[in-house]
């Protein structure tokens, strides 16, 4: 009968963790959100309709510019050999499909597969939007 006794109180001592862990789980979460709403972000923490506005407005304007001085607007997330192709800049094709690399660009410091890539968003900062992005 003790081995019966021993077995029920370490269930109910198990039982008793268990509630004092999600007690304080609970206060951890309150107080992280009363951090917020005292900081005056909690939207921080919801969905706001704010972003899913943005990601519906996602197509931005992005500014491209050859080495010579020529500027092209195009479309954030449109084929980039399209737009290469008004700046003057001919990119080597060889396999078409983004294997081979041979029409690497640099787009604004960043090495993108011409024949497979995608047009980048807009810098933030004002001067490079004005300049616009250099490719080479």
């Amino acid at each position: 009968h003790e081995e019966d006794n021993q077995y029920f109180s370490n269930t109910s001592d198990s039982q008793h963790d268990a509630a004092r862990r999600k007690e304080r789980i609970m206060n951890y979460l309150l107080s992280i959100l009363a951090l917020a709403l005292a900081v005056g972000s909690i939207d921080a923490f919801c969905v706001s309709k704010q972003s899913t506005a943005r990601r519906a407005t996602s197509l931005n304007q992005t500014v491209l510019s050859n080495s010579a001085g020529k500027k092209v607007t195009a479309k954030e997330g449109s084929p980039l050999k399209n737009v290469v192709g008004k700046l003057g800049v001919k990119p080597r094709y060889s396999c078409k499909k983004g294997d081979c690399g041979s029409c690497t660009l640099t787009v604004g410091g960043s090495r993108i597969k011409a024949c497979v890539g995608k047009v980048p968003p807009p810098p933030r900062l004002k001067s490079l939007q004005e300049k616009g992005l250099l490719v080479k």
